[in-house]
């Protein structure tokens, strides 16, 4: 975990637990996307290890920990994985759903701050919108993060 002072609240990353509550995380979301008739068609034959690694880096860098998904392609990369898809808002919604479930499946505590919830909402509406043209109206994930919004429920 992050060090952090008295005045300063901890990273995301360091309140879930570090890498190991993130790998659990993926891990119990594509557990369950696997058994989903609405996203388990985004994944024919399953979910590879290598995406959940993939993933996994991803999330800790957006959460705050180690920026080892930057010099794999960064936040553009995972907008371009998504492209054209045809990513449903039904199925965005299924994915901010599962996510939550996860966040209990992989024992993450309460989120004190409330920002994990927001940030789901953000990620789903803004991977719904990366077929779009121009990308200057989306905001990243690291930045939404940092902004101190507020969610409606306590897990992420």
């Amino acid at each position: 975990m992050t060090p952090t002072t008295e005045d300063e609240p901890p990273s995301l990353y360091a309140w879930a637990g570090g890498t190991d509550a993130f790998r659990r995380l993926i891990d119990a979301f594509y557990d369950r996307v696997e058994a989903d008739d609405l996203l388990s068609p985004l994944f024919p034959g399953g979910v590879s290890q290598d995406h959940r690694a993939h993933v996994v880096l991803w999330w800790v860098e957006v959460f705050g920990g180690p920026a080892d998904y930057t010099p794999l392609g960064g936040y553009q990369r995972m907008l371009d994985h998504h492209r054209g898809l045809g990513i449903t808002v039904e199925q965005r919604f299924r994915f901010a759903s599962l996510m939550s479930l996860a966040a209990d499946d992989a024992g993450l505590p309460d989120d004190p701050y409330g920002l994990c919830d927001d940030l789901a909402e953000a990620l789903v509406a803004e991977t719904g919108r990366c077929d779009a043209e121009s990308e200057e109206h989306v905001v990243k994930p690291a930045a939404h993060a940092a902004s101190g919004a507020t969610a409606r429920s306590r897990r992420c």
